[in-house]
């Protein structure tokens, strides 16, 4: 399978998790709006899936795969079956007694690690905790997930893992609609919500646990020990669960910053869920296909198809992010009042939200850009450096939210995040070519500032069509000529990049086929 249908394969599946978390916002929002309760849920729920992202992802996805597919190598299925058997009991005790240590320690979390301004009330405090009670078994449920989708991906079996984080949405969006039905009050609704993320981690397990005995491992539950392989898993996942959590890192100081603002949370969060599109769909999917893919070929000695891999990956992402970060820079609010506006989430909200949304647009490239540097280090079994730069980036992030939240409220939160996701990209990328391990493409550095560019002119454009669509995209117009005329300008606005890209030499058409068409030396697992 060629290296653009993997990321495909990963990316079709974010994408569906992405747009029906899109229509989970939009049904959150209109019940709940940025009121108390959606904070209070909202800086409950962060904390559990913060620390998904940041030791289960980051750690697995970074620590557990080129181990994995390294026994896959030596010892072929067997042994590939007995390391993860070691790995899971260890992860699975650990887990239970995480979970049963921060049940009882959550009054002291959200009062101060989660949420410390919610102290000057204490119905939304009380509720924060009841409800981060109730999600955080959630983490237990997608760590084991996380572990399991490393595997998958090992083993060339990308779809599971990628379409199991859509039933998070599908839950979700049933128990909102049920909530409508039933008349709930906006607190009944946040508890409904709650016990439905729970639900959702029972069935994402499920999905990629029967995937896995698909593909041929049947994972028992032994007695944890400290054998060599987990101890070399543990050596090299710390580092890497901070590296791979950095985005994470940042966002619980944010939360905890933001806090003392009433809406400033929830505002936050909704601006991120939008931002999340093209960071999942195109981030993620590189991060996920690239690191098997690389270490396959660093094991493999094959410098030359190493770099080829990073070089082509970074392109990718560029391509299609540039134009993404463009399009939310300028129209962020047209998107923001379309998808949310309506209910309890009124005109002042759209305009907070959507200022945050293109700030976040200025910073989505460079955040891409580091899931694509990074497994240049972990296929390396180097995750201490990138632990040493993602620490830099939250003393960073700190520094400037902690400066400019006092002046401009929550947009001051996006602008700190923004500028330590660039600071992080800068040093990954700066090491990975100080060390020679960057393929010096001449011709890829060549086409970056014609894709800048093409990136440009589209939103040249765009800007220039507002003030004469702007009846149009107003909610006096309604719903259906929004729509349709938000849609009209995206399809415009592409055409004008993908046009302006191939005309300047910013992307080649050969190229794109040369990339489709590339087969790997020894054909994919089925």
């Amino acid at each position: 399978m060629s290296l653009i249908k993997k990321f495909a394969t990963v990316a079709s599946g974010t994408l569906m998790s992405r747009i029906f978390g899109f229509t989970r916002e939009m049904l959150m929002a209109a019940s709940l709006g940025t009121g108390p309760v959606a904070d209070a849920f909202n800086a409950a729920f962060r904390f559990p899936n913060s620390f998904r992202r940041l030791f289960a992802e980051g750690a697995f996805n970074a620590a557990f795969v080129p181990l994995f597919a390294k026994e896959i190598e030596k010892n072929g299925l067997d042994g590939a079956r007995k390391f993860s058997e070691e790995v899971f009991g260890v992860l699975f005790t650990a887990l239970l007694g995480l979970t049963i240590i921060m049940e009882f320690s959550m009054p002291f979390l959200v009062r101060y690690v989660i949420a410390p301004g919610f102290t000057d009330d204490m119905v939304k405090f009380d509720n924060t905790v009841s409800l981060a009670v109730i999600m955080f078994p959630y983490l237990a449920c997608m760590s084991l997930a996380a572990m399991m989708g490393g595997m998958l991906n090992s083993l060339h079996r990308y779809f599971a893992a990628a379409i199991a984080p859509v039933f998070l949405n599908f839950i979700l969006i049933g128990v909102l609609i049920g909530a409508w039905w039933k008349g709930f009050d906006p607190l009944e609704i946040g508890f409904a919500l709650s016990w439905g993320v729970m639900a959702s981690g029972i069935v994402q397990l499920a999905i990629v646990w029967f995937a896995v005995r698909r593909a041929g491992i049947k994972i028992g539950f032994k007695r944890p020990r400290m054998t060599p392989n987990v101890r070399r898993l543990l050596w090299l996942a710390f580092p890497a669960a901070i590296t791979g959590g950095i985005t994470q890192i940042n966002l619980l100081i944010n939360n905890n910053i933001a806090s003392s603002q009433d809406g400033a949370v929830s505002s936050l969060v909704y601006a991120d869920r939008l931002y999340q599109l093209p960071l999942g769909v195109v981030g993620i999917a590189v991060a996920t296909v690239l690191l098997p893919e690389l270490s396959r070929a660093l094991r493999g000695g094959n410098l030359q198809e190493a770099g080829k891999l990073q070089n082509s990956s970074v392109e990718f992402t560029l391509f299609l992010t540039l134009p993404a970060a463009a399009a939310l820079l300028v129209i962020a609010e047209p998107i923001v009042s379309l998808l949310f506006e309506r209910g309890k989430f009124g005109p002042e909200s759209t305009i907070i939200v959507s200022n945050i949304l293109a700030i976040y647009g200025i910073g989505l490239p460079g955040f891409v850009l580091i899931k694509a540097f990074i497994p240049g280090y972990f296929a390396r079994e180097d995750t201490k450096t990138p632990m040493i730069f993602a620490g830099i980036a939250v003393v960073v992030n700190i520094t400037f939210a902690l400066t400019l939240f006092p002046l401009f409220g929550p947009t001051g939160i996006a602008t700190a995040e923004v500028i330590s996701g660039w600071t992080n990209a800068c040093l990954l990328f700066g090491v990975l070519a100080y060390r020679g391990h960057w393929d010096n493409d001449k011709a890829l550095l060549t086409r970056i500032p014609r894709l800048i560019l093409s990136a440009a002119i589209m939103a040249g454009a765009l800007y220039l069509s507002l003030p004469f669509l702007q009846p149009y995209l107003n909610k006096s117009a309604g719903l259906l000529s929004q729509a349709g005329t938000l849609t009209v300008m995206i399809i415009a606005a592409m055409l004008i990049y993908f046009t302006a890209a191939f005309a300047t030499g910013g992307a080649q058409l050969s190229l794109v086929k040369s990339y489709v068409r590339r087969r790997k030396t020894k054909p994919d697992a089925a």
